[in-house]
């Protein structure tokens, strides 16, 4: 009896340091954004592009926490030819886009 009741509170205890944890974690993350919802307010008012200046503040952050290499994307080629639209029905293709008769579909 006894060391059941001592693994149970043990465990309420593990359990309440990773509640702690989990909150300080939100804790730091909403001030984060709060940061940044200031920067991109005081950018704004500046009048300047407020979306590159985030942009341009989450890349020094990252490389300063990780030095990966950037993927560079291989070239595709693009699937269809460049004159290509399925609604004009021009570009290849055997069916065609019609549009339907006006009016009632069976006349009196």
């Amino acid at each position: 009896q006894e060391a059941l009741a001592a693994a149970r509170l043990r465990m309420q205890e593990e359990l309440n340091a990773q509640a702690e944890r989990y909150k300080e974690k939100q804790k730091q993350l909403e001030e984060e954004k709060r940061r940044q919802k200031i920067a991109m307010w005081e950018s704004m008012q500046e009048g300047k592009s407020y979306k590159g200046n985030l942009k341009l503040n989450q890349q020094g952050e990252s490389g300063a926490s990780t030095s990966a290499v950037p993927k560079s994307k291989p070239n595709k080629k693009p699937l269809r030819g460049g004159g290509y639209n399925p609604l004009s029905g021009e570009g290849g293709g055997t069916c065609s886009w019609r549009p339907g008769r006006r009016g009632p579909s069976a006349g009196g």
